[in-house]
């Protein structure tokens, strides 16, 4: 029972848990492929996690956890709601080795969630709090829209940039980072939410 306590096992287990549904899927996510992955036994994962959708939860949870750090810190440090803004939404983008993973974990995660209301249900909940960020700082850049404006500008923000990620796992060179980028400063000159709007 004190090995399952092992911060370093517990540690492995975690990235185990990470590392395999964005090589392999939520198919290739399994009790055993996390073991050999982190180089445990399977009875110690399965002390931690029961099931498959424990391990697919505790995915989720990390991608939140690293996002919504990321997202804090990149407002935090910008200089005025449309710095802000664009660092929020490229950090969602498919541009690094790491957003690449997240991407995909994320997709896996999704595919997952399709008849499985537990994990469609914590999806909505980490994604809310995207989506919260996304509208707040469009209505602090045009304060002027009325709500249900600011709230369609934040979906359309969203949808670009989460569609833009997804595709870019399939196809890097008509998505590669460029392409990305460009598109999103497209779309921000487009709503009036870039660098020249007044704040």
């Amino acid at each position: 029972m004190a090995r399952t306590k092992d911060p370093e096992a517990q540690a492995r287990i975690s990235q185990a848990v990470w590392e395999v549904l964005g090589d392999h899927g939520p198919q290739g996510l399994t009790l055993r492929a996390v073991a050999e992955r982190a180089g445990c036994t399977t009875g110690l994962v399965l002390h931690r996690f029961p099931d498959k959708r424990a391990l697919l939860l505790h995915a989720r949870d990390l991608l939140h956890e690293r996002t919504a750090a990321r997202t804090a810190a990149l407002e935090a440090s910008a200089g005025s709601p449309q710095v802000a803004l664009r660092a929020v939404l490229q950090q969602a983008l498919s541009l690094t080795e790491e957003t690449r993973r997240e991407a995909r974990v994320w997709l896996g995660y999704l595919a997952a969630a399709l008849d499985d209301d537990v994990l469609a249900e914590r999806h909505r909940t980490g994604h809310a709090v995207f989506v919260t960020r996304t509208r707040r700082l469009v209505a602090e850049i045009r304060p002027e829209l009325p709500p249900a404006l600011v709230a369609s500008t934040a979906t359309t923000l969203v949808g670009l940039v989460e569609g833009l990620n997804s595709l870019a796992t399939a196809d890097t060179d008509a998505y590669d980072p460029a392409a990305q980028l460009a598109a999103l400063d497209r779309l921000l000159l487009v709503l009036g939410l870039d660098r020249t709007a007044a704040a």
